[in-house]
This record gives C-alpha cells, structure tokens and sequence, in this order.
C-alpha cells in the first residue's frame, strides 16, 4: 500500500501531494495553527509538519492500537483516540495531551468509535454498538454515563457538531443507502440532508459552518453499511443549509481518506489520503 497525503482547495479543486509512504497512513486532521497534520499508521498517532514534511510520533503510553478515529479538542490541547484495546481487540476511546502523554479510559463500554468533539470541549460524540445495534452516543469528556442519541435499525455512524455545537452531523442507513444526515445535538429533530443514488458517509462541516464535506461510494460498489479501502470515491461538497452538492476530488481510497474532520482553520482547503497498490 502506498499512502499520498494531499490537500485540496476547496474553491479550485487544485490538489496538493504533500508526501508519500510506503506503508498505510489515514485520516488527517488539521492543526488551528495550520502548521500540522494530525495521522494514525500502525497504531500510532503522529503529527507531520506542513512546512518541513516531517513526521513525529506523540507519544501515547499503552494505547498503541489506534484506529483512524481522533479527534483534537477545541483548544488543541488534547487528542481522544479510538484504540482497540489488548484485552479484547475492541475499540474504546481515550484521552491524551496532543504533545505526547499518558491516555485517560473515557468509555469502558466496547466498542466505540470516536467522532466528535463539542465546540465546547465538554462533550464526546461517537458510534458505538450496545445489545446489537450500532447507534449514536455522547458523554462527558471527563467520563461517565452515556447517552444514547439515537435508536433506529441498522447503522448510524460518524457523529460530528457543527461549529456552533447546535447540531450534530452523522450518516445513516434508515433509508436504504447510506445518507448523510442532521440533528440537534441533543438527538431531536434528524433531518436527511442527501438523497442522491450514492453511498455518503463521514460528514465534516466546515470551520465557518458554511460547507460539508463527505466521502461517496457509488451504489453497487459496496453495501450501505460498508466504508472499506481500495474502492474509487468521491470527496463531494454541499452547503450545511442543504441542496445540491459537487464533486471536488475523484479518487482511489475510501477507508482512512476523510474519517476525521480534516478541514483546514480557513475552510479553504481539506487534507485527505489517497492510496495505490503496490505491484
């Protein structure tokens, strides 16, 4: 697998290669200074400077599983991460400084995937499977009980707030195929805000508030319940009040491209991963 991490302007469409690996890396997010990028490979988290091209592990005491579900606080200061756990290879959330140290359990409840961070740096969102059904959750940064969001047969997943932190943005499959969807932050009032005769996950609102951008998967390529790797994907754009939306990036990836939101400070660029197959 060959990893290229890019950016892309979101008004030109003009792409970016910022460096290659010659391994798997996934889902960047973008620093609030704009200096850096946020990526996992191989269990780790690690942080590739813009201006240098150089990558630098944090430092994250035992959780050296993660998966590409992180996300930073508001403020920077910190970074949750889904890890699969070593005592049963489920994935729980924890919490660490963004400068390296040691991770704090945040759900004890397996397995749960991170997503969203409250504007306020008080509150988690994230998808989480309970008695056999995948719904959305949020608790307390510090810990606790959670809370159930939703509770509709099949899948909901990549649960985001919006920057006012008034809605929470996920995807679901209650239609049929996988939708990109709208709620209140406490759960009430879910909107559809896609409907084309695609497969639409991972909707990340812009900094401003004024766009999404999410990853599509043409219909008969995968099941709706499905995000896997090697697929040809669109990153697509819309406006957070609705409508029609456009294709800015076409691409081989799917998993590990967009999982996280990777919008630049200015809303004018995303950071994303393509891929290729080694011969």
């Amino acid at each position: 697998m060959i990893s290229i991490l890019e950016t892309v302007d979101v008004q030109t469409g003009e792409r970016t290669a910022l460096a290659q690996f010659d391994y798997l890396i996934e889902a960047p997010n973008w620093t609030r200074d704009s200096k850096r990028l946020i990526y996992n490979s191989m269990g780790r988290i690690y942080s590739f400077d813009i201006d240098t091209r150089e990558s630098t592990v944090i430092e994250s005491g035992y959780v050296t599983r993660c998966n590409n579900d992180h996300v930073l606080s508001p403020d920077n200061s910190h970074i949750a991460v889904s890890h699969n756990t070593l005592e049963d290879g489920l994935s729980r959330i924890y919490v660490f400084p963004l400068t390296g140290g040691n991770p704090v359990l945040i759900t004890p409840i397996a397995p749960s995937y991170l997503h969203g961070w409250s504007p306020d740096g008080s509150t988690l969102a994230y998808c989480a499977e309970r008695n056999g059904q995948y719904d959305i959750y949020t608790i307390a940064v510090t810990g606790g009980v959670e809370t159930q969001l939703t509770d509709s047969p099949g899948l909901d997943d990549g649960p985001e707030y919006s920057p006012d932190g008034k809605h929470i943005w996920f995807n679901s499959v209650r239609t049929g195929l996988m939708q990109v969807w709208r709620m209140n932050a406490d759960g009430s009032e879910p909107i559809q805000m896609t409907f084309d005769e695609s497969n639409n996950w991972f909707p990340h609102v812009s900094p401003d508030g004024e766009s999404v951008a999410f990853i599509s998967y043409s219909k008969g390529d995968v099941a709706p319940g499905d995000h896997p790797a090697n697929k040809n994907v669109e990153i697509r754009l819309m406006q957070s009040a609705g409508g029609e939306f456009r294709t800015l990036v076409k691409l081989f990836g799917g998993q590990g491209t967009i999982n996280v939101n990777s919008w630049s400070p200015d809303s004018r660029q995303l950071a994303f991963v393509s891929y290729q197959l080694k011969e």
